[in-house]
């Protein structure tokens, strides 16, 4: 499950390399990006400033509305959901990518893995996007079971688009982006680092 990613290219670069017009004008992003926090993605033929996360609206004991929850990945088999059916249906994005990270080890002591494509220095992730009351435009990222290296770090990770595949996955039909919900099958490059895990803000999957 990501709940990490870097985005290391400039966004001219990104919009290049997406062949889009570039809509981000003077936003600036961090090369790690974090759920609730803003992220670039290509939708509707556009370089975006979206927020990574559907908010998730909870209430305390009393009934009293609490801080929405950033909801950042999405799960294949649960597409269908009211929480995401429309948004998959609909509003289907591409997730300018470098490499996603997931934490490895003991409790209180876990340390961040880096993985990416050795073929591409930057990829396009499956998500989905939607407007929203509390963040304004936001997406999430759509998840399917790891394999291959991705497998030795965690059970799931995130759906992987090949170049052929993204104007399927942004204009096709949902039967045909639901075919693209699965396992990456070309080769990934694992990186275990040293580095302490340290997550910023809420995350979750839905």
């Amino acid at each position: 499950m990501c709940n990490l990613y870097r985005m290391t290219k400039n966004k001219d670069e990104v919009a290049a390399w997406f062949d889009v017009m570039n809509e981000l004008g003077g936003a600036n992003f961090g090369e790690e990006v974090y759920p609730g926090y803003p992220g670039a993605v290509v939708a509707e033929g556009k370089l975006k400033q979206m927020s990574w996360g559907f908010p998730l609206v909870m209430k305390g004991k009393s009934g009293q509305p609490l801080k929405p929850k950033p909801v950042n990945n999405a799960r294949t088999d649960k597409l269908d959901s009211f929480f995401w059916r429309y948004s998959f249906e609909e509003r289907r994005c591409l997730i300018p990518v470098t490499a996603w990270a997931e934490a490895e080890g003991p409790k209180g002591g876990k340390t961040r893995s880096w993985l990416s494509r050795p073929d591409a220095e930057l990829f396009a992730c499956a998500g989905v996007w939607r407007n929203s009351d509390e963040w304004g435009e936001c997406y999430s990222m759509v998840m399917t079971d790891a394999a291959g290296l991705a497998a030795e770090v965690h059970t799931r990770m995130p759906v992987l688009l090949a170049k052929d595949d993204w104007s399927t996955w942004t204009g096709g039909s949902p039967e045909d982006a639901r075919a693209l919900c699965k396992p990456w099958e070309g080769e990934l490059e694992l990186d275990r680092t040293k580095v302490p895990w340290s997550g910023k803000g809420q995350v979750g999957l839905l």
